[in-house]
């Protein structure tokens, strides 16, 4: 089984570099497209899926909506798939961060993975209900699924997987409404590894 991790579709926050977090916005018409280009990407490759899941968010509840009709897959909302809660940072620049919130960025550049954001959440925080969120989704289907979610969930998640440093974690960049595969077994060892159930 194969868990296809997609991120959502583009927004008017992406295009303006803007931090979104938990802000909840909505698709532009070009990230309607992306959406319906992957559906066409998943079509031509013949992919099976047994269900979509995404983030309640509406950027990526919208993405995984166009995606379902396409292709004639239910999707359902799973907690845990949400992007990052950045706090006091939404809908500022990472310029403006470095500017406004200099000691609080500087502590989190150097100890990224445990440090929380103002009024936000720290990539740990992150990793602890992602992981039990994906865990879920293997325990409730028996072949591959869609899995719309946000790029710190993909990055972070990535990181944690190769055991890359998480100030590296720029190095699992995804471009909106593009696909990251996991193996099943993946999921599984980590969250048997790290969170103490089988």
């Amino acid at each position: 089984m194969k868990l296809l991790l997609v991120r959502h579709g583009e927004t008017d926050w992406n295009t303006k570099s803007w931090i979104q977090g938990r802000t909840d916005i909505s698709l532009n018409a070009n990230g309607e497209r992306q959406a319906k280009a992957l559906g066409d990407r998943l079509l031509e490759r013949g992919i099976h899926l047994t269900r979509i899941y995404t983030s309640h968010l509406k950027r990526a509840r919208q993405t995984a909506s166009i995606i379902s009709a396409m292709i004639g897959v239910p999707f359902a909302v799973e907690e845990g798939l949400e992007e990052m809660h950045l706090g006091a940072w939404e809908g500022k620049t990472w310029s403006n961060v470095q500017k406004d919130f200099s000691a609080e960025y500087e502590k989190w550049r150097t100890n990224r993975r445990y440090t929380r954001m103002p009024e936000g959440e720290s990539y740990q925080d992150l990793l602890d209900r992602l992981v039990p969120a994906l865990k879920r989704i293997l325990e409730k289907e028996e072949g591959d699924a869609l899995v719309v979610t946000h790029s710190a969930c993909i990055m972070t998640l990535l990181s944690y997987l190769h055991k890359t440093p998480f100030e590296d974690m720029r190095n699992y960049r995804i471009g909106n409404a593009q696909i990251c595969e996991l193996e099943e077994e993946q999921i599984q060892k980590a969250y048997q590894e790290d969170y103490g159930r089988p």
